[in-house]
């Protein structure tokens, strides 16, 4: 599968000239509203206790199939550059991202992991680590700014042993990836049974996200020969019950080559289009989550808010009963002490200290309690004493249970909250707003957006 590769300069010439594409701008811009330190949704978010995941700046398009199927020369024939080693030997023994950016360079596994830190449950893999690499170029053609291909290993049946669980590896990776395109050669190894078991594994998870090809199509011979060849294919997909779907597709697709012509019809615009399609739906989905998110840190705030206010309320009523039982509780062994100082003073030190009309409201009313305490025995005199002691006591307790508050929301953490608030529905909506409209507009007329 060989073709006639733009040279590098040329693709510098062309990323330098080009500008950035509305997708580019919506998703990098939609990240940028995660991730800002000062006022990004994931902070926003956290302050509130719900935890939000930022939104991938591409999307990942794996590459699946038996050895020597084209997958790397695929890769290479939609950036442009010659950045994946083709051949009939198998040149892929590895995880390879490729992946555009500033300037051409190559990272081994460590970095790998540190570019692309959702990968680093791969580690868990024995031996995988040693064979991730990563490719960043700085091709601009078609997509692939959007674009993050992950290139597996070339997949053959019989003695040939991975470095690592090759075939874990890559049910891992599907569940991650936003597209998987599963390609067969027709050269002798398409029915590779190991390439059809872990298609038929990625198929009960990831069944929509499976895309067929044909690869290499210019080399299977005549038109006969080649619906042999996928007949040959699809019957031994569909003997498989997971795989065995209505309208099955398989497009023909070969790397162009202006040196050696081919009458096979030539689908890899397909691919092209199928990849276009997953990251213009990424573009939605992202743009939705960011209103559904913005919605769930807006009912989160609200409700902080509200259960503050319940607190508070709470703690006021707590504070008013803590009040009523602590002069409960100060009021009994008060008034048994005034009752004793009294019975032992005489009538003449009270008429000095009251007057006489002091002294005879002071014996209406004080007068019966004291006489029927005096009727008792010293004994039930000592009981009665004791009982209003704990009861006292026991106002004084209930009245520290009571004064027992809940945490509230400072003056302070209360308007950082509210400013959060206003944030979300004033300034990230709108920008969503505003971001969802440009994207209406590539498809749509300004007259279709009223």
């Amino acid at each position: 599968m060989s073709g006639k590769i733009k040279s590098r300069n040329a693709a510098n010439a062309d990323s330098i000239a080009g500008s950035v594409s509305c997708d580019e701008r919506i998703l990098r811009d939609c990240h940028q509203m995660y991730i800002d330190t000062d006022s990004g949704l994931i902070a926003i978010a956290q302050s509130v206790g719900v935890t939000l995941l930022p939104p991938r700046k591409k999307i990942n398009v794996m590459l699946m199939g038996n050895h020597s199927a084209g997958k790397s020369s695929f890769i290479n024939w939609y950036v442009e550059e010659h950045i994946q080693r083709t051949g009939v030997a198998i040149e892929t023994q590895g995880f390879s991202f490729v992946t555009s950016g500033r300037k051409r360079e190559s990272l081994t596994g460590n970095a790998t992991l540190h570019l692309y830190p959702h990968f680093k449950p791969l580690q868990e893999f024995k031996g995988v680590s040693e064979y991730l690499s990563t490719e960043i170029c700085t091709s601009r053609q078609k997509r692939f700014s959007l674009v993050t291909f992950v290139d597996t290993p070339g997949l053959v049946d019989g003695d040939m042993k991975y470095p690592f669980d090759v075939d874990q590896a890559i049910l891992w990776l599907g569940e991650l990836c936003d597209l998987i395109l599963v390609f067969f050669d027709p050269m002798g190894q398409a029915l590779c049974k190991r390439t059809l078991n872990i298609v038929e594994n990625l198929n009960e998870q990831q069944g929509d996200r499976l895309r067929f090809y044909l690869s290499k199509a210019d080399e299977a011979g005549g038109e006969s020969d080649r619906q042999r060849v996928m007949m040959q294919i699809v019957q031994e997909l569909c003997k498989r019950p997971g795989l065995n779907k209505c309208g099955f597709d398989m497009p023909t697709i070969y790397v162009p080559n202006p040196n050696k012509p081919s009458r096979c019809v030539n689908q890899i615009e397909e691919a092209c289009r199928t990849i276009e399609k997953t990251i213009n739906q990424t573009v939605q989905n992202t743009l939705n989550s960011l209103e559904k998110d913005c919605k769930l840190i807006t009912e989160a705030i609200t409700d902080t808010l509200y259960n503050d206010r319940q607190c508070s309320i709470e703690n006021r009523r707590a504070r008013f009963k803590g009040c009523v039982w602590g002069m409960l509780g100060f009021t009994v062994p008060l008034l048994l002490l005034i009752f004793l100082v009294l019975g032992t003073l005489s009538r003449e030190i009270l008429e000095l200290m009251l007057g006489d009309k002091g002294t005879e409201a002071l014996s209406l009313y004080v007068a019966p309690a004291v006489k029927v305490f005096e009727s008792l025995s010293a004994q039930v005199q000592l009981y009665s004493c004791v009982a209003l002691v704990l009861l006292s006591f026991i106002f004084l307790l209930l009245a520290r249970f009571s004064f027992r508050t809940k945490p509230t929301l400072s003056g302070k953490q209360k308007r950082q909250l509210q400013e959060k608030l206003e944030y979300v529905q004033e300034v990230v909506k709108t920008k969503k707003k505003n971001l969802y409209e440009e994207y209406l507009r590539q498809s749509v007329g300004d007259q279709d957006m009223n």
